[in-house]
């Protein structure tokens, strides 16, 4: 992409999205392209397709999805199923009318069987059953992938399709009804330390193994992969290393600054055993990530606390 091509990021304002308009930016992208979600409803296909017809974009980013940790995908399973169906069928069928030159669409690691062999690589997507707590918006991210791969196939398309692990950063969510289990811990911690609170609880027994990746170092890996990837293989985004979440909760416990008891409500889902991506196919193109995970996290709740002071 040159420096000068028309851009689309959908859902810029969300954790992924931000990221990569701060990447654009910073790499020298000045024509882009952005909607909330009030000016541009891409749930609705008129309006999409008299955005894509108006503006016509030379290249789509999309990271516009619902997204959320265990308890929202349990209690809103198909308003994840919906919502990201519908926004990467309308987006996906008017860039492919618009004849936008290239389209990344985000896909997510749980496309990948619970129990898949670890770690996993994109050999396993629909190599086995899903994982129940998060198993609709799964479905959408691999209607989304199958989407991509068959526009490629009848139409010419070059609509590439990239698997993030476990994300975080500026710009995450910490609702705690509805965020992912990083930003939740860093939220009840320093609340629970601004408090003196004794003690703060946490969903889980703390044991499963998972991969967390910067964001921005995720914008930078799509960039990359714009530049350099094309056709319908989809690409694991990770660091290629886990740890448990006991060790996450001790990690944030030390750079928050909370010395209480950390309690484990066990009668709470764990959701799959581990998740850790392959990697190696994206090592092989030539990208790894720069930011590790102390480092990340370090970044990412002094971001929490300029947000709220």
């Amino acid at each position: 992409m040159n420096t000068g091509a028309k851009i689309y990021v959908a859902g810029h304002r969300g954790l992924v999205g931000s990221a990569l308009v701060r990447r654009l930016k910073r790499a020298g992208y000045q024509n882009l392209v952005f909607r909330t979600r009030v000016e541009l409803d891409l749930r609705n296909q008129a309006v999409t397709r008299a955005f894509f017809e108006s503006e016509r974009p030379e290249y789509v980013l999309l990271a516009a999805a619902r997204v959320g940790g265990i308890h929202a995908n349990s209690a809103y399973p198909a308003d994840f199923i919906y919502d990201n169906l519908i926004v990467q069928t309308n987006v996906v069928h008017e860039a492919y009318r618009t004849g936008v030159k290239k389209l990344l669409f985000l896909g997510s690691s749980c496309i990948y069987p619970r129990l898949a062999p670890q770690p996993m690589s994109e050999t396993a997507l629909l190599a086995g059953p899903l994982e129940p707590t998060n198993e609709p918006y799964a479905i959408a991210k691999i209607a989304g992938i199958k989407l991509c791969q068959s526009y490629n196939r009848q139409y010419g398309t070059n609509f590439i399709s990239v698997m993030p692990t476990n994300l975080y950063g500026p710009g995450d969510s910490y609702d705690l009804e509805n965020s992912h289990a990083l930003p939740a811990m860093i939220r009840k911690f320093h609340e629970a330390k601004e408090s003196r609170a004794p003690s703060a609880w946490l969903w889980g027994t703390g044991t499963p193994r998972r991969e967390f990746l910067y964001v921005d170092d995720l914008a930078d890996a799509c960039l990359f992969l714009m530049d350099r990837h094309d056709g319908s293989q989809i690409v694991n985004i990770g660091v290629g290393m886990d740890v448990t979440i006991r060790e996450l909760a001790e990690t944030i416990c030390g750079i928050v600054g909370y010395g209480g008891e950390v309690v484990w409500d066990a009668s709470k889902p764990d959701g799959p055993p581990r998740k850790l991506l392959d990697v190696s196919l994206l090592h092989n193109m030539g990208w790894k990530h720069s930011v590790e995970l102390k480092e990340g996290i370090e970044k990412t709740y002094a971001a929490y606390k300029g947000q709220n002071p």
